[in-house]
Parts: C-alpha cells; sequence; structure tokens
C-alpha cells in the first residue's frame, strides 16, 4: 500500500474528487495547508499598502491506495489538476506498513 499526499490549488478540489471517483477512489482526506515553492508568494495592495503574500492557501489531499494502483492514482490526480503554471502543486508516495479499519479490524488492503 501506498500513501499519496498532493497538494494543489483550491480551485482544483472538485477536479481531483471526480478524477479519483472515475478511477474508484473513494477514501480522501482534506486539509487546508499554507506554504510556498518556486512561486514564493506574490505582491497584494491593501488599503494603499503594498505587502507580500508569501504563504499561500493550497489544499492537501491524501489517500492510501494499493500499490497496484498507484500510478493509474497519479496520472488521473496530474490530469485533474494541471494548468501548466508555477504553483500547480506537489505529489508525494510514501510506503504504508499497515491500515486498520477500527470499526471491525479488517487490516491490509480490507481495510482500504
Amino acid at each position: 500500500m501506498v500513501k499519496i499526499e498532493a497538494v494543489i490549488q483550491p480551485s482544483k478540489l472538485d477536479n481531483a474528487r471526480e478524477a479519483l471517483k472515475n478511477v474508484g477512489i473513494d477514501g480522501l482526506t482534506v486539509s487546508e495547508v499554507r506554504g510556498h515553492g518556486r512561486q514564493k508568494g506574490h505582491k497584494e495592495v491593501y488599503r494603499g499598502r503594498e505587502y507580500n503574500v508569501d504563504l499561500l492557501h493550497k489544499l492537501k489531499l491524501e489517500m492510501v491506495v494499493p500499490s497496484a494502483r498507484q500510478e493509474e492514482v497519479i496520472h488521473a490526480l496530474v490530469e485533474a489538476v494541471r494548468t501548466g503554471a508555477i504553483g500547480d502543486g506537489k505529489i508525494f508516495v510514501s510506503q504504508v506498513e499497515e491500515a486498520i479499519r477500527i470499526r471491525d479490524d479488517s487490516r491490509g488492503e480490507a481495510a482500504l
């Protein structure tokens, strides 16, 4: 099993959810996060004063999927959220040793 974490633009959430649904991924956690990468923020003007916004609003999607489906899920996410501009986001993949469904003690891929 692998955990896929995707940091994306907030405006792309619906696209990402639809793409995941289309490939049969139902379990998803969404968190509001702030950060920056190469985008480095931007300048805004408020009441006539200019200031830097260096931590940008993003969403982090997290899901655990069977290892065999890793590339399929990543491809669906990339196609759904890519605009080609700086700030589209990142995807991180890590190994998951165990998953346990609390309700009935199912383990491994059966718990997903």
